[in-house]
């Protein structure tokens, strides 16, 4: 099984990181590099996959560029104060693995060594994907949208750490006409404390994932 390295970025325009995306997966299809973790953040964007309805996405007044990607899933925004993972992971060398369902568990345990108690959630059959990292009370913390391309995956998830959560009151987020969304620094305001730093999360989900 490769090892699963760690790759850390800064703010990186939607479209560059899209681009660099396609290479990471030809370099890992080739075998010239192993299984990586990118960590981001991006300028403000909300991306969408093919099954997304126009009707989802925001107005043209939202004054926020909307990107049609190649992965799953439905609407989601990006923006500063979000951390954006890339997971580019060939899944043969990993052995069978529902890559989803890891990421999701992935999530819950690093964000939960901060002190962040969080779930996954099953979609009931013929619902919307309830795919992601949830409160308990069932607010959507982290959204998560990946393609597999010849046995090696691409996209990721994103983190709301502590972005401007009003973007997400313009369109309809992830296919989910009721969801509330929320990021750790609403969640740890309610309890009286600071947000978590950006260093602290990346750490703490890439642990998590193995990620070194």
């Amino acid at each position: 099984m490769s090892a699963l390295q760690r790759v850390d970025l800064g703010e990186v325009e939607y479209e560059v990181a899209a681009k660099d995306m396609t290479t990471w997966v030809e370099q890992r299809i080739e075998g010239s590099a192993g299984d990586r973790l990118f960590l981001l953040s991006h300028p403000p964007v909300i991306t969408y996959g093919p099954r997304t309805s126009l009707a989802d996405l925001p107005a043209e007044t939202a004054a926020i560029p909307s990107v049609a990607v190649d992965r799953g899933g439905f609407a989601t925004y990006h923006g500063p104060g979000q951390l954006v993972g890339y997971l580019v992971i060939d899944l043969n060398q990993r052995g069978p693995v529902d890559i989803v369902r890891w990421v999701e568990n992935g999530l819950i345990a690093g964000l939960g060594e901060l002190g962040f108690p969080l779930v996954r959630r099953e979609t009931p059959r013929g619902a919307s994907s309830l795919v992601g990292v949830w409160t308990e009370d069932h607010r959507k913390l982290c959204s998560i949208g990946m393609r597999i391309r010849r046995g090696v995956t691409s996209h990721g998830f994103s983190i709301n750490v502590d972005p401007a959560m009003h973007v997400f009151h313009t369109f309809t987020t992830c296919g989910l006409h009721d969801v509330t969304m929320v990021s750790l620094a609403e969640l740890a305001a309610e309890r009286g404390l600071p947000a978590p730093p950006d260093a602290a999360v990346r750490d703490a989900v890439a642990t998590a994932l193995g990620a070194t």
